[in-house]
């Protein structure tokens, strides 16, 4: 299955260099949040431009095969209350699972 992950292109390239992706959402760590925040194909939009619209750095769309994924993934609200669910990724997750990345350019946000 395919979750995705809006990241900064400094991010992405820093964990390419580093062998592992550790930023939960933007200016947020794995280290501070405890996993990953992820969406489905469906949710990703929507996380978007709920929260990236004024990130002023480019940014990517990082596919991830969650077959590749050696730590948990788990399907979780996101607060209290929410009824929607969305993948989280507890621990680092290795650059190999991720098996595509879409630059999101001024035009997709």
């Amino acid at each position: 299955m395919l979750i995705y992950h809006v990241a900064t292109l400094a991010d992405w390239t820093a964990a390419q260099a580093a062998g592992a992706y550790t930023t939960s959402t933007y200016g947020v760590s794995l280290a501070q949040e405890g996993f990953l925040h992820c969406s489905r194909e469906d949710q990703w939009r929507g996380v978007l431009s709920r929260y990236y619209t004024d990130v002023p750095e480019p940014l990517v769309l990082l596919a991830i095969d969650t077959d590749l994924v050696t730590v948990p993934v788990a399907e979780e609200p996101p607060a209290p209350g929410v009824s929607e669910t969305y993948p989280h990724v507890y621990g680092a997750l290795d650059p190999a699972a991720v098996v595509e990345v879409r630059s999101l350019d001024e035009t997709s946000r």
